[in-house]
């Protein structure tokens, strides 16, 4: 019997087969990348941070936020040093971290003479870096070569620059543009994600919060580190801002209050480690709290370049409760960015109550602001304000807006269900929201929110971190010994 000849494959029919492969591919990519835009919660898995009056870690700034500590202080002698006669001429109240510029060159690889040109901004963020990813419960050996995203707020003038004059080598280039302070984490660490300095001046550290919240969620990342840094270390950037009259006289932050008349300067550097909230619960991961919707936007044709604009702040609110998908009436506490400016304080309340509505119900919307603690933080106050608002949602308890008195007059809030509290108060559910929403705003009209939740269940405790380096004084050689430091 004759076998039967196989029938021909037809190249258009092979052709067609192929096409229709690769439409189903592309499909089935679209698909997954839809999934991955989905807004969802952010856990917070750790922090690192180091604040004025000794504040290394979360317990102490509990502490701190409870007892309404004013750490605002006279600027140490020593941190005075080498501009002792400029800086004599200018304000020096704000907070200040006493060992600013000690460091421990070794147990970051980095020579002796190369840290020595190196931003001691730079230097702190490699610090709270390793303290949050340690918090975290996590192994530093284990994220190398891992798709790990750095997101840092660091802006205004490169003050360490001032200190180096004619002895500018390859160390100091690399050491105190601002992008190289991401780039230096991500290369200490082995991290792999994207490596990214956002300057929108005030609101920076939040910014970058916002950004690392948005690529986890696009999935171009499965960890993230983010957070800000400030350090005044020479005297050009607060003559620049004394001349903006913006800085209070008093050197007092007093939000809210009726004798608000500016803002005090302030020091410090935070990181937080982010994931998707599926995969930490996945991973038993120890969490602080979760981000549940972020927003940033922009003032844009305002009254003024420099001006607040309460419209936007309204915006950008609404825009973070959507991005939540909650309501107004999930809010219980607002972390206010809360400058203690006559002109801005009335603005971002209108913002507020424009945003979070008036409350018929009897139940109590706190807000609060941070910098009556700790004054300005500039870059690293969005990210300040992050971690009080996750200690208050930890604690169902709302710190005290210290230097609260009476209210700023062209502030109304009758009616409102807004409470500006003097005293530490409980937070119960039953009488406000059970949400916490976090503002921070740029000198150049670039918004940020965030809103924020509890975590979930009960999570693992954090481990106890302990920091294995030997911090030393780490000051450019060429000066000479630097002056002893001030006895607390």
């Amino acid at each position: 019997m004759q076998q039967a000849e196989p029938m021909p494959i037809s190249t258009e029919d092979t052709a067609l087969r192929r096409a229709t492969r690769t439409i189903q591919r592309l499909r089935a990519d679209l698909a997954a990348a839809e999934t991955a835009r989905t807004p969802g919660p952010i856990a917070v898995l750790g922090a690192g941070l180091r604040l004025a009056g000794g504040i290394g870690d979360l317990d102490s700034y509990g502490t701190a936020l409870r007892a309404g500590r004013d750490l605002v202080t006279r600027m140490p002698g020593h941190r005075r040093w080498p501009f002792d006669d400029q800086w004599s001429q200018l304000p020096t109240r704000g907070s200040f971290l006493a060992d600013a510029l000690d460091f421990d060159p070794g147990f970051f690889g980095i020579t002796p003479r190369a840290a020595r040109a190196i931003d001691p901004q730079h230097r702190l963020l490699l610090e709270v870096t390793w303290e949050a990813i340690a918090h975290a419960g996590l192994e530093h050996d284990r994220l190398r070569d891992q798709r790990v995203g750095v997101y840092v707020g660091i802006t205004g003038r490169q003050d360490y620059a001032d200190w180096a004059g004619n002895h500018v080598d390859a160390f100091w280039a690399t050491g105190n543009g601002h992008s190289f302070a991401p780039g230096r984490i991500a290369y200490t660490f082995g991290f792999t994600g994207p490596a990214v300095a956002v300057d929108s001046a005030c609101s920076s550290s939040l910014v970058a919060v916002h950004q690392a919240v948005g690529a986890l969620r696009r999935g171009e990342i499965d960890l993230a580190v983010a957070g800000g840094v400030n350090l005044i270390l020479a005297p050009g950037s607060t003559r620049a801002i004394e001349q903006t009259k913006s800085l209070a006289p008093d050197g007092i932050c007093k939000t809210f209050d009726a004798r608000a008349n500016g803002y005090v300067r302030g020091e410090g550097a935070a990181m937080v480690v982010l994931k998707r909230l599926a995969d930490a619960e996945r991973d038993t991961d120890p969490m602080l709290g979760v981000v549940l919707g972020t927003a940033v936007n922009q003032d844009g044709r305002s009254s003024g370049f420099t001006a607040p604009n309460a419209e936007a702040q309204r915006r950008v609110i609404a825009a973070a409760l959507a991005d939540a998908g909650r309501t107004p009436a999930d809010i219980g506490y607002v972390e206010a960015h809360g400058t203690g400016t006559a002109l801005g304080d009335p603005i971002e309340m209108a913002g507020i109550v424009a945003a979070l509505g008036t409350r018929n119900d009897g139940r109590t919307l706190h807000v609060g602001s941070v910098k009556t603690n700790l004054g300005h933080l500039e870059a690293a106050s969005g990210i300040a304000g992050l971690l009080k608002a996750l200690l208050c949602l930890r604690e169902r308890a709302i710190a005290p807006l210290v230097h609260f008195r009476t209210p700023n007059p062209r502030i109304d809030l009758s009616g409102t269900g807004i409470q500006l509290a003097a005293e530490a108060t409980g937070w119960s559910d039953t009488d406000s929201g059970p949400l916490a929403g976090i503002s921070s705003f740029g000198i150049v009209g670039t918004n940020a929110h965030a809103i924020l939740g509890p975590a979930p269940g009960a999570p693992p405790p954090h481990p106890r971190v302990r920091p294995p380096w030997r911090r030393i004084p780490c000051y450019p050689a060429f000066l000479g010994d630097p002056p002893p430091v001030d006895s607390p």
